[in-house]
């Protein structure tokens, strides 16, 4: 019997959860889901046989190493800032570790330990990271297989909300951490276009956007992630002359959401005084220049051309210009910005989620013939709970979980999944729930 502890019970934990107990009896695995909350584990294991439910303190040291030590491989769900523990845990009693976080510097430093205990710390075994690795690694090993040269590559991935649930303005719902949504882009996107390295501030992000059209699924936003750049090495294209990785959203998204980056109200650095008591157009006016205008008209005059009637009904639409107060103490302008959103952005009941992910590559084939391959990626979930969201991240870690605990990957240290022996295995097994990327060529 192998043990698996599954630490954190959220949202993009339902299909993972789901798999692993749904594979446990032929698998013969103990499945042992932690969460701060034991009412939301006892929701995802519906008391199956092969689960065990537990209420977890991830700093509770004496509960985690005594967990972690009985387990055969550790899943951890929580935000990346609270890996560390788990991973220097993980290393001190030689069990693996599967996270769909990005490499942090302090993970990386665990490398050399994780290797010394022959346990591999799988990283970056999401959806983005996770799944955009692995396909995009797929088909760059193919194009160099064949003789050719990478001239370019791109790649943007959106979790966004599907058409039949999308009636708001902005086409999004949270289907994923909220906070991350809010904060979203902040530092200076970093990218190589054509052999010269570009810069996008985060005050300029969401105005320097491209558009990126899904056959069968229409347009979309695009802007630049931070980090562009590091992933050359990783995908063995270190000279190639253009790479780009990018966010998708719904059109028109990007040119709204500068409103609250113009104004502040995506910092998280400071709070502000006597949040609670304060309305919606009091914390606008708190942000806006003087004047004797109505604060809707301060906002018009603030943002110049950047504000049209488009945008105006999106944020109109959000109640910022009502007289409602924001009813939470001690609040940054991000906490109460998401304090809003989540609630304007909530995924109902019978509301559908979607993922959309699309690789761009241009080549030189051996030939010598410029040659471009689309690769896209189209997910619907299935309700609130099942979401695409949970689907894309939850099953390439449930997956990569198997293939470790079978012995059928060799890698040890800090790893992510651009290797065949675990890319290969992993996109033919997510293919059976129709994760399946769709490629044309010219």
């Amino acid at each position: 019997m192998k043990n698996i502890l599954v630490i954190g019970a959220g949202r993009s934990a339902s299909s993972l959860i789901k798999y692993l107990l749904d594979h446990s009896t032929e698998e013969k695995w103990q499945v042992t889901v932690a969460d701060v909350s034991l009412d939301l584990v006892k929701l995802k294991t519906k008391d199956h046989p092969n689960s065990r439910a537990i209420a977890f303190d991830i700093n509770n040291d004496q509960q985690r190493e005594e967990e972690i030590s009985y387990a055969d491989l550790v899943i951890s769900m929580l935000p990346a800032s609270m890996h560390m523990n788990v991973a220097n845990d993980c290393v001190k009693f030689k069990k693996h570790l599967a996270t769909a976080s990005y490499v942090s510097k302090e993970m990386a430093a665990l490398d050399k330990e994780a290797k010394e205990a022959g346990i591999i710390l799988m990283n970056e075994i999401g959806l983005d990271p996770g799944i955009d690795h692995a396909s995009a690694m797929k088909i760059i090993d193919e194009i160099h297989e064949a003789g050719g040269e990478l001239t370019s590559f791109k790649s943007y991935c959106g979790g966004l909300v599907s058409p039949e649930s999308n009636d708001n303005p902005w086409g999004y719902k949270f289907s994923w951490n909220p906070r991350n949504v809010i904060l979203a882009g902040q530092g200076t996107a970093q990218y190589i276009e054509k052999g010269q390295y570009k810069y996008i501030p985060y005050n300029r992000l969401f105005t320097q956007t491209d558009t990126i059209e899904i056959e069968g699924h229409g347009k979309f936003d695009a802007y630049a992630n931070r980090d562009s750049l590091s992933y050359r090495h990783f995908y063995d294209i270190d000279k190639i002359p253009t790479m780009l990785r990018g966010t998708l959203r719904m059109p028109g998204y990007c040119k709204a959401w500068n409103v609250f980056i113009k104004l502040g109200l995506t910092d998280d650095s400071y709070k502000i005084e006597a949040s609670e008591t304060l309305t919606y157009p009091q914390l606008l006016e708190a942000f806006l220049p003087e004047g004797k205008q109505s604060t809707k008209e301060k906002l018009v005059a603030f943002m110049g051309n950047e504000m049209d009637a488009e945008v105006m009904s999106k944020i109109e639409w959000l109640g910022l210009f009502e007289n409602t107060k924001i009813g939470i103490a001690d609040a940054s302008p991000a906490q109460i910005l998401q304090h809003l959103l989540e609630e304007k952005w909530k995924l109902q009941e019978h509301d559908k989620d979607m993922i959309v992910m699309q690789h761009q590559f241009k080549y030189i084939s051996a030939d010598k013939k410029d040659k471009t391959i689309l690769s896209s990626l189209v997910v619907k979930g299935e309700d609130q709970i099942y979401t695409a969201m949970a689907k894309t991240v939850g099953l390439p870690l449930a997956i990569t979980a198997k293939l470790i605990l079978q012995n059928k990957i060799d890698a040890r240290g800090v790893t992510i999944p651009t290797t065949k022996e675990i890319y290969l295995p992993l996109l033919r097994e997510l293919e059976s729930f129709g994760v399946k990327f769709e490629e044309k060529m010219f």
